[in-house]
């Protein structure tokens, strides 16, 4: 401690008339309006800023290391499939088998049986997928982020983005064709 503060300190607690403000600023080591510039406790007082801004809630990010956890999650449920996209692929079953149960050329029977629901299962996926990317962008455009949270941003963004372009590809057939009925 400084021997200017301890003799303010004491100078100051020593007056019947000492104001506590006064006694609250000394003892903490801030500066009186009226007193002697401690540079010393202004460098620590700006280090002290630094790390606080540092430790705190906005640096850390909380909300986007989540939001990195989650797009790297919805990337990785878009190369692998949900239940969600399994339900409306059944369904898309269910309805070519109402559909073509009267009859039905073979090519028709394929097409609205195993193409619908091999669609509706690319396009589930391509959502979720989309989702990824869009949650990582986010993330990404977001300033002052931990180095590892935009490494889970980045790596949510690639996965979402390799997720997209199978989704689009398994939509369209380029990858697989469905088969087609011999004559």
């Amino acid at each position: 401690m400084d021997t200017k503060t301890t003799e303010k300190t004491e100078e100051t607690a020593a007056r019947p008339d000492g104001d506590l403000a006064e006694d609250a600023a000394v003892d903490d080591g801030a500066e009186l309006p009226d007193g002697p510039h401690d540079d010393e406790g202004d460098a620590r007082d700006e280090g002290d800023d630094a790390e606080e801004a540092a430790a705190g809630p906005e640096a850390g990010g909380v909300g986007s290391a989540a939001a990195a956890v989650v797009s790297a999650a919805l990337s990785v449920v878009a190369l692998t499939g949900t239940w969600t996209g399994r339900v409306v692929a059944e369904r898309e079953t269910l309805i070519g088998q109402i559909k073509t149960s009267g009859g039905g050329t073979p090519a028709q029977q394929i097409s609205e049986i195993y193409g619908d629901a091999w669609h509706s299962t690319a396009l589930v996926n391509g959502v979720f997928a989309l989702l990824a990317v869009i949650v990582a962008a986010v993330v990404l455009a977001l300033p002052r982020r931990p180095h590892w949270v935009r490494a889970i941003a980045v790596a949510g963004a690639v996965l979402g983005g390799l997720g997209l372009l199978l989704s689009v590809g398994t939509y369209l057939d380029l990858f697989l064709s469905l088969p087609t009925a011999g004559s």
